[in-house]
């Protein structure tokens, strides 16, 4: 059975269904932050463990020539308000641009919804994986000498700086990690793979498929790029961050593929006639 034929069967959604899985999803990700996030220096666990694994991620990228975060950070620092700018796109568009896309795909395509909605979801799923496995220190924390109540960094065979700024801390946005409640709902070693490439390109992928406008398909292709740009200015991701969560998407879509398909048969079996049940999920 194609599943291009099945993808032209009307299908038939649920936006409460969609609603709690995106609930879920939210619990599964508080628990694994709960579990392995930033905040739990609090309670004395030093972040040596993710600082060790970003000192692996620089080293990684010098032996392959891509460690020129420090270099493209330094020429926008005399830029206040620029900086200001893209301390808020980090922020906001992450969340509001993948939700827009979420919404417009519910409406505008449901035939395709499941297939993107199951990608999505498996991506994100494997993301958390990789955060708990691997925690890593965003580049703007490097040059930190204290983190979180006062716990020092020490290098296992490194010794700073890094030369990376936190243009969050020394520049401003619209939230700030320094107060209790930010730090207790956010996970700041959440850093490989990046989510941020990762569903910005997801967002590209599906806006692509729902306007054939010249002028909106150019800003649907600037969107990745932008949020290339935006995670490197700020000092949120490294450049091997970016290249992770291209991988965990193109594993996401095999993934979501799949289960779209094997629901597909699955619904076919059951009703004996494949051609006239669209799959859901």
């Amino acid at each position: 059975m194609a599943v291009d034929t099945l993808e032209r069967r009307p299908t038939r959604l649920y936006w409460w269904k969609e609603a709690g899985l995106v609930i879920a999803f939210y619990l599964i990700y508080s628990f694994t932050r709960n579990r392995f996030g930033s905040h739990r220096v609090e309670i004395g666990e030093e972040p040596l463990h993710a600082f060790n694994n970003a000192v692996r991620i620089i080293d990684w990228e010098k032996a392959l020539h891509l460690f020129h975060e420090p270099q493209i950070q330094s020429h926008f620092l005399d830029y206040t308000v620029f900086l200001q700018f893209w301390n808020t796109f980090y922020g906001t568009a992450h969340f509001l641009v993948t939700a827009a896309a979420f919404i417009w795909l519910y409406r505008a395509r449901p035939e395709i919804f499941p297939l993107w909605r199951n990608v999505l979801g498996a991506t994100t799923a494997l993301a958390i994986v990789g955060f708990s496995l691997f925690p890593l220190m965003p580049p703007r924390l490097l040059d930190s000498a204290e983190l979180y109540g006062g716990a020092r960094l020490e290098a296992e065979q490194h010794a700073g700086p890094f030369g990376f700024v936190d243009t969050l801390e020394d520049y401003g946005g619209p939230w700030s990690f320094d107060s209790g409640a930010m730090q207790r709902v956010s996970n700041q070693y959440a850093a490989m793979p990046s989510l941020h490439i990762a569903w910005s390109t997801w967002c590209a992928l599906v806006m692509w498929q729902l306007t054939r406008k010249r002028w909106a398909r150019v800003l649907i292709v600037l969107y990745p790029v932008m949020t290339l740009f935006g995670i490197v200015v700020t000092a949120n991701h490294y450049f091997l961050d970016a290249a992770g969560g291209l991988l965990t998407l193109g594993v996401g879509y095999l993934i979501g593929r799949g289960l779209f398909e094997w629901n597909a048969r699955r619904l076919g079996r059951a009703d004996g006639a494949p051609a006239d049940r669209a799959p859901t999920s």
